[in-house]
C-alpha cells in the first residue's frame, strides 16, 4: 500500500468512528473554556494510530490529543477531529486529517468528511476526491463567490473576522464563518471561492492538509499579504488569480504596517 492510500484507509479509520458516534452522548475533556476534546476525539485518534502503526511502524506521528510518538524523517500529522464544537453541538461541519511530512515538505494528505463519505485526497502533484471507491480529480472555481472565513481569530490577531463582514466585503463575496479545515477541501473542490485565516500553520495538524490539497489542485495560497506561505501571517487560498487578487486588495487596507 502506497502512502496515499495509508493516509486514505487512516482518515476512513478515524472517520468512521466520528460516525458512529455523532449524535451520542460522548464525554468531554477540557482544554479551555472554549476548547475541548470528546470521546470521540480520543477514539478516532486511536483509530487513525493502528492503521498507521500497522501500515508504517518505522514513522513518527503527531498526534492532536497524544501528542508525538517515534522518531524519523517522515512524520504523520494527525488530527482526528477538526471542528470538534461543531460534532458536540450535532453541526455537521467537521473533518477527520492526515498529511505525510517530510522535511518541509507534504508527501501526502487526506481529508475526511465522515458524514458525506467524501474522502480529499492529494499525492503532491494531483489532487482527487474519492466517494463509493472512485477519484474524481478535485477542480477549483470561483463560480460560488462563497469565501470562507476562519472564525478562531486570536484577539490580537492582524486581521479578525469581523473586518472581513462588512458592506464592501459582501458587495463582492457572500462571506461564511467557518472554523475547520474541511472548508480548505471545498476550496480545492470548487465548492468555495475562497478561505481565509489568521495566525502561523506552519506544521499544523489542523491546516497542512487542507493547504495541500489547495495546493496539489491549482489553488493561489499565500500569506494574507501575498507572500509566500508562512512567511508572514495567515492564509489566502483561492480558486484563481483573480479572486486571489481581489482579497489581497481587500485586506491590505485592514492590515497594519509591517
Amino acid at each position: 500500500m502506497n502512502d496515499v492510500e495509508v493516509a486514505i484507509a487512516a482518515a476512513e479509520a478515524g472517520a468512521a468512528v466520528v460516525r458512529e458516534l455523532y449524535g451520542t452522548a460522548v464525554g468531554r475533556h477540557d482544554k479551555s473554556p472554549t476548547d475541548f476534546a470528546t470521546d470521540a476525539d480520543l477514539a478516532a485518534e486511536k483509530a487513525i494510530g493502528e492503521v498507521l502503526r500497522s501500515r508504517r511502524p518505522d514513522d513518527a506521528v503527531v498526534g492532536e490529543e497524544f501528542g508525538a510518538s517515534g522518531h524519523g524523517d517522515r512524520t504523520w500529522l494527525v488530527d482526528p477531529l477538526c471542528g470538534t464544537l461543531n460534532f458536540a453541538a450535532q453541526t455537521p461541519l467537521f473533518s477527520v486529517n492526515i498529511a505525510l511530512r517530510s522535511g518541509a515538505e507534504t508527501l501526502v494528505a487526506a481529508v475526511a468528511d465522515p458524514l458525506a463519505g467524501d474522502i480529499f485526497w492529494t499525492a503532491g502533484t494531483t489532487a482527487a476526491l474519492r466517494r463509493s471507491g472512485v477519484d474524481e480529480k478535485l477542480v477549483p472555481s470561483a463560480t460560488s463567490r462563497l469565501v470562507d472565513i476562519d472564525a478562531d481569530a486570536p484577539r490580537d490577531a492582524d486581521l479578525l473576522p469581523a473586518e472581513l463582514i462588512d458592506p464592501e466585503f459582501r458587495e463582492i463575496f457572500a462571506p461564511r464563518v467557518s472554523s475547520t479545515t474541511l472548508t480548505l477541501a471545498w476550496t480545492a473542490a470548487g465548492r468555495r471561492a475562497a478561505y481565509v485565516s489568521n495566525g502561523i500553520l506552519r506544521d499544523s495538524v489542523h491546516f497542512t492538509p487542507g493547504i495541500a490539497l489547495c495546493e496539489a489542485a491549482g489553488c493561489i495560497v499565500t500569506d494574507l499579504r501575498g507572500a509566500p506561505l508562512h512567511t508572514g501571517p495567515g492564509l489566502v487560498a483561492a480558486a484563481d488569480a483573480k479572486t486571489h487578487q481581489q482579497l489581497l486588495d481587500f485586506i491590505a487596507r485592514r492590515l497594519p504596517k509591517p
